[in-house]
């Protein structure tokens, strides 16, 4: 009922756009911050390697492995896609343009700063993002996917 709600209703579609607006303003502020002020990621793979330790650490082995094996040594590559990311999901989600895509890729780098150890607005960003990408297309109803999407749909006529 609430999905079929989320997917369908138009007021949901306002609801969702007010969500889409603050996450996207998040994001796209947090990456532009990341572009124009230097960015480099060692120091916070780094920091979450550091809290692998102790009887309740908070980040696990596997995430530490991870991060130890494979993003510290391509670190350059993080520090490109991480900004860059951030900046797109947000435009993505201010726009409206493939939002739910744009909702999931931000649910992406919400987990990985989770696991990294870091809460702060994680957790609530990730919330408000299961809600847009529940509501598939009627999360950009009222954005760039209302005229986007038709060309996307199964069955239409420009296939």
């Amino acid at each position: 009922m609430i999905v079929k709600w989320l997917r369908e209703s138009v007021v949901a579609s306002w609801l969702l756009t007010a969500i889409r607006l603050y996450l996207g303003y998040e994001w796209l502020t947090s990456g532009w911050g990341k572009i124009t002020g230097g960015f480099d990621a060692s120091g916070f793979m780094k920091g979450a390697l550091a809290q692998t330790g102790g009887e309740h650490p908070a980040v696990q082995q596997w995430w530490a492995t991870f991060l130890e094996n494979f993003a510290l040594p391509n670190v350059g590559l993080f520090n490109v896609l991480v900004p860059w990311g951030e900046l797109l999901v947000g435009a993505g989600l201010i726009l409206g343009v493939f939002a739910w895509a744009a909702a999931f890729f931000g649910m992406l780098m919400n987990f990985a700063f989770l696991f990294s150890g870091t809460v702060s607005t994680n957790a609530q960003m990730l919330l408000l993002e299961m809600f847009i990408v529940v509501a598939g297309a009627n999360a950009g109803r009222i954005g760039l996917d209302y005229f986007i999407s038709p060309y996307f749909r199964r069955g239409s006529a420009s296939h």
